[in-house]
């Protein structure tokens, strides 16, 4: 008898597992499927516009003259996480000036998926950083046992703020923080600004300093999901700035960090090394991830896209080559923004090309998730208190009180507002340079694909997808985003 409800457990179990086996093998279909195009264009009232719902039809070789986007939804890479952006101090600041019905705008336009672009990702600076109206960190100056930790530089403006945006995000929220700068006396050069190292016999005392502020923000009700080591840390800036070497860094990481927050009951919080540009991003994973003891500490890689003499949008093989090395590790983009605030540029369209052309080859290259920088500017470009004034997404004239929504704005939305945490990115390329493309399949198997369109001319291209196809018209320079 044993040996019969044995036997009919395992096929029971064994059908089960092919009924499962089945269904995860089955190859994506565009039957019965509509496309919906959304689109921003220059030169247009289109924003985030529905412009089109298109069918598939039979389309089994495409000619060369014709142009395609090809997207395999059956062949899946990295798992997305999210894109959000920077509440900084000037970002809460300049929100607190806001009318309540504004700041209501503002919170829908950011972090409502309905009415806005639905960011799920925000990180905020530990101790004051450039955007800040001024420099300050939690202790009182020589207080190496952090005795006088307390957070109340952020209570004002910055908590209050993430709260708001951590309520509307709900469980889907990512938040994480990054430090510029040690307190004065625990450097080098005794200064918070001007670069400077973090001092050996502090090290200790600074790692505590992250579990401090990860606790006081905790017990504000502000979960934090991770952290960076250190913001920049090959920069010497004139603001809040800090050196680590890639060998200091990982020893850091190692010795101190890594092994604090795990004492400290936090090994779960997700741990981003480097922080910083694409250019020096490859030399930082190997000598931090070549090492066992400290990689295991890590979570992902960092970085940014400033890099000057090349025009900040380039390197993007840098990123795949980590990709390619570590696939076991996340690549994160940490911060960008368009610098040199000109009010006369708000409506400048390159500027919110330049994050569709970094966002679709970041994503190409393994980036699970993408963070702008500051959220929210004033008219100035600040408060910032070295003048390093920048663009932001959104905008507000504390003159007049109104929002002000940039290209920016609309392109990052072209990929928020849509592709959903826990998405796969899958396939996908074109068969024209003048178009770049990135896809990737929602949880619920909706595909979502971006295609953006760098040239001055109006395309017509073909999105095939296995033996179908459906054809769509682009603007010139425009973006689109297809849900299908």
């Amino acid at each position: 008898m044993k040996k019969i409800i044995v036997l009919v457990l395992l096929i029971v179990v064994g059908a089960s597992a092919q009924r499962k086996q089945k269904t995860k093998s089955l190859p994506f279909s565009t039957k019965n499927r509509t496309v919906a195009v959304y689109t921003s264009a220059d030169s247009s009232d289109f924003r985030l516009t529905k412009t089109a719902d298109l069918q598939f039809k039979e389309l089994k070789q495409p000619l060369e003259t014709q142009v395609c986007v090809f997207v395999n939804p059956d062949k899946t890479f990295q798992t997305f996480v999210g894109i959000g952006g920077a509440i900084t101090d000037a970002s809460a600041e300049v929100f607190a000036k806001l009318s309540p019905e504004k700041q209501e705008e503002f919170l829908n336009a950011y972090f409502s998926k309905d009415k806005g672009i639905g960011y799920t990702l925000v990180r905020t600076n530990m101790n004051s950083c450039d955007f800040s109206s001024g420099s300050y960190t939690y202790v009182q100056e020589g207080d190496k046992e952090l005795k006088t930790f307390n957070i109340q530089p952020d209570k004002q403006f910055k908590i209050p703020l993430i709260k708001k945006a951590m309520a509307m995000i709900g469980n889907k929220a990512s938040f994480y923080i990054s430090p510029w700068s040690p307190p004065a006396f625990m450097k080098d050069n005794k200064n918070m600004l001007h670069g400077g190292k973090l001092l050996p016999e502090y090290r200790q005392a600074w790692a505590n300093y992250y579990v401090k502020y990860i606790k006081a923000l905790e017990q504000e009700g502000l979960p934090v999901w991770g952290l960076t080591v250190q913001n920049e840390p090959m920069a010497k800036q004139i603001w809040e700035s800090c050196i680590f070497t890639a060998e200091e860094e990982r020893d850091f990481l190692r010795d101190y960090l890594g092994p604090t927050l795990q004492k400290a009951g936090m090994g779960n919080k997700k741990i981003t090394v480097w922080d910083h540009n694409r250019d020096l991003l490859l030399q930082r994973a190997n000598t931090i991830l070549d090492d066992p003891a400290a990689n295991k500490y890590v979570w992902g890689i960092g970085f940014h896209w400033y890099e000057s003499w090349s025009g900040g949008d380039q390197m993007y093989d840098n990123v795949g080559k980590v990709y390619e090395q570590y696939p076991t590790k996340n690549l994160m983009f940490t911060e960008g923004c368009v610098e040199k605030f000109d009010a006369a540029k708000y409506q400048l369209w390159k500027n919110g090309q330049r994050y569709g052309k970094s966002m679709i080859n970041d994503f190409n290259n393994g980036t699970v998730a993408w963070t702008d920088w500051n959220i929210l500017l004033d008219q100035n470009g600040g408060p910032n208190h070295v003048k390093n004034f920048c663009f932001a997404p959104l905008h507000a004239d504390t003159t007049t009180g109104e929002l002000i929504y940039t290209p920016s704005y609309y392109f990052i939305g072209h990929f928020s507002k849509f592709i959903e945490k826990g998405a796969k990115r899958v396939s996908s390329a074109a068969s024209r340079s003048q178009l770049l493309t990135t896809s990737f399949i929602n949880k619920d198997g909706k595909v979502v694909t971006v295609v953006m369109n760098q040239s001055n001319l109006k395309i017509n291209y073909f999105l095939c997808v296995g033996t179908t196809a459906t054809e769509v018209s682009i603007l010139p320079n425009a973006i689109q985003t297809l849900v299908y």
